[in-house]
């Protein structure tokens, strides 16, 4: 899965590793409508699982070598470090006019 076109990043989180990520994140959660995100691994591992309803479950495993995991808006899923690792998430929506 890619960004559509036409997005453009306007936040990031701060990197995380295995021990400072969010516990919101290791749990099912969303982003929210027109709001869509790009988990960048820099080192380790991390699994990213889609858990919605709408759409089949599935679960990949990021890694620094891999594209970044492609959130989408309103989509349940959550992440789970496998080992030490360092990520961040780049936040990308339509341009406000």
């Amino acid at each position: 899965m890619t960004l559509p076109s036409g997005v453009q990043p306007y936040s990031c989180t701060p990197e995380f590793t295995e021990t400072t990520v969010p516990a919101a994140l290791l749990k099912a959660h969303t982003t929210k409508s027109g709001t869509w995100g790009l988990i960048h691994v820099l080192a380790g591992h991390l699994a990213y699982r889609i858990e919605d309803p709408r759409r089949a479950p599935s679960e990949i495993i990021l890694t620094p070598n891999t594209p970044p995991g492609v959130v989408e808006p309103t989509i349940l899923h959550a992440v789970e470090p496998r080992g030490p690792v360092r990520f961040f998430v780049e936040f990308h929506r339509r341009e406000l006019t």
